[in-house]
């Protein structure tokens, strides 16, 4: 199995920063969401391949990011994820900006700017 690493939101958004307060559980509710928009934007991945959120070392402690795991012998799964690489979405779409909205439907205090056009 090989492995993509995409990002952990919309390649134009704001994101959690390591080492503020909440910051896993904030970063994993952007990464699920995102997961969720790709899966509407690309289709639920094809045999082969599995989106996942990834933890990653760093100096002040682990991040977390989207990436897309498959089997380099599965063509369908090869392209999806390469297509996901070369196509990821610039900003959240609807479903999740009201996915990140917190309860009293204002966004979230973990300072992800949910920017709208």
């Amino acid at each position: 199995m090989d492995s993509l690493e995409l990002s952990p939101t919309p390649v134009g958004e704001e994101c959690a920063q390591v080492g503020a307060e909440n910051y896993h559980a904030m970063a994993r509710k952007e990464c699920n969401a995102f997961i969720k928009q790709l899966r509407r934007q690309f289709g639920v991945e094809p045999y082969g391949a599995r989106l996942y959120v990834k933890s990653n070392p760093h100096d002040f402690g682990s991040y977390l990011e989207v990436a897309c795991k498959f089997d380099e012998n599965e063509e369908e799964a090869v392209e999806y994820a390469y297509k996901l690489e070369s196509n990821l979405p610039e900003n959240w779409d609807e479903e999740a900006k009201l996915e990140l909205e917190g309860p009293q439907g204002g966004p979230l205090s973990f300072g992800a700017v949910l920017r709208s056009k």
